[in-house]
């Protein structure tokens, strides 16, 4: 039996993953369920039976005794949602759970998906926060990446925001699309900082093998932008950022002092939360489940609950112990070292720390491990490649 890390550490989290898009992007492959360009939440059938089926699955879930402080409705498009669909789920989740009258809750909203009147009601029912997918400030990019939005859309929609109100939004960006320059990079920055959102997630291009970009392009080769230009594209992002007074808090996320994503922080911290609707992940117990990817498999696994939701082995310290270090060294904070000593065999934090003699871009401050900023960011991989070799399972 293990020393450490066992004790049931109890969920303060939801994810809710709402699949709906009204076309699939060239660069996605998240669950989804394309339903066209006219299907909205109070109209279409498919995204009723939907909700009615994660209603369910909460409550048929075991509530474990503490009231939500995050909430984050992701997709998909969670905008194609009605806010009374939004509401009927926290209702539920209130219900079994518990929701923490200060909590965060996050809906991911596209432009070109919703009026002023909804975003009004989202804000009714207790959204807190909204996350806004623009990914480009280039409507030839917009197109070449299969978006249904273009420039005008996200005008008009964080136009909309602001009336309403809303001070805690963010918008996405996409480095490293194909054809984006490195000047399309900084003028798209610029653009944000003229918006003013309170966060910005500033991701790099990943080819999915699945995807239709995943399928056409090769890393590094036209018309994809190289390596030493997505590199560039990172600290630019950096240096653009944090001179508009930005928080670069996580390898892809930006901040205004106080508005850090607290949902997404539980997992880079690689603690318990619950996840509901197909595709999505929980994390309970020490037991990571996945659930079905397709709305008829996930169906079919929800006339079977609660018993899939034990149905699997927690994973082992060793495991735990790789997810922390590669979740929590996300964070320019990175890894409290006397909470590793507490959940771990002290030999392994004695092997990270000799590690950051001989890796420049792993430093230690105040008892936390950390990757510098932003040249540890951007070389992430290659730390925690090292990480990985001397935890390799074969050696333990």
């Amino acid at each position: 039996m293990e020393s450490k890390g066992q004790s049931l550490v109890r969920p303060r989290a939801a994810y809710i993953h709402i699949p709906f898009c009204r076309r699939r992007c060239f660069y996605c492959d998240f669950p989804i369920s394309v339903i066209g360009e006219k299907a909205y939440g109070d109209t279409a059938q498919a995204i009723h039976q939907y909700v009615a089926a994660l209603i369910r699955e909460i409550e048929l879930t075991p509530g474990l005794g503490l009231p939500l402080n995050t909430i984050f409705f992701g997709g998909g498009t969670p905008s194609l949602l009605s806010p009374g669909q939004v509401t009927q789920i926290l209702t539920q989740l209130d219900k079994k759970m518990g929701i923490d009258p200060a909590s965060e809750i996050s809906l991911e909203v596209d432009p070109g998906t919703f009026t002023k009147s909804q975003i009004q009601g989202y804000r009714e029912c207790g959204v807190t926060r909204l996350s806004l997918g623009v990914q480009a400030f280039q409507d030839d990019l917009l197109k070449a990446c299969g978006r249904f939005h273009r420039v005008k859309d996200i005008q008009q929609a964080v136009g909309i925001i602001q009336e309403i109100g809303f001070e805690n939004w963010s918008l996405d960006l996409i480095s490293g699309l194909p054809g984006q320059t490195l000047r399309d990079w900084e003028n798209s920055l610029t653009a944000v900082i003229k918006l003013q959102p309170t966060h910005v997630s500033a991701y790099d291009l990943v080819l999915e093998p699945t995807t239709v970009f995943g399928k056409k392009f090769h890393p590094g080769q036209t018309p994809l932008p190289d390596d030493d230009t997505t590199a560039e594209m990172y600290l630019l992002a950096d240096q653009i950022l944090t001179s508009a007074g930005y928080d670069h808090y996580e390898i892809s996320n930006y901040a205004r002092p106080g508005f850090r994503c607290q949902h997404n922080q539980v997992y880079w911290r690689n603690e318990s939360y619950y996840g509901f609707g197909l595709g999505a992940t929980s994390y309970v117990d020490h037991r990571r489940l996945s659930r079905p990817k397709t709305r008829a498999t996930y169906y079919e696994w929800l006339a079977n609950l609660p018993n899939n939701l034990t149905a699997i082995e927690p994973t082992s310290q060793l495991d735990r112990w790789l997810e922390t270090l590669m979740l929590g060294l996300r964070l320019r904070d990175g890894v409290d070292l006397r909470q590793l000593e507490k959940e771990f065999p002290r030999a392994w934090v004695k092997q990270l720390i000799n590690l950051t003699e001989i890796e420049p871009k792993l430093k230690i401050k105040t008892n936390r491990i950390h990757l510098t900023v932003p040249d540890g960011f951007l070389f992430s991989n290659q730390v925690l490649g090292k990480i990985w070799e001397i935890f390799d399972e074969s050696e333990m």
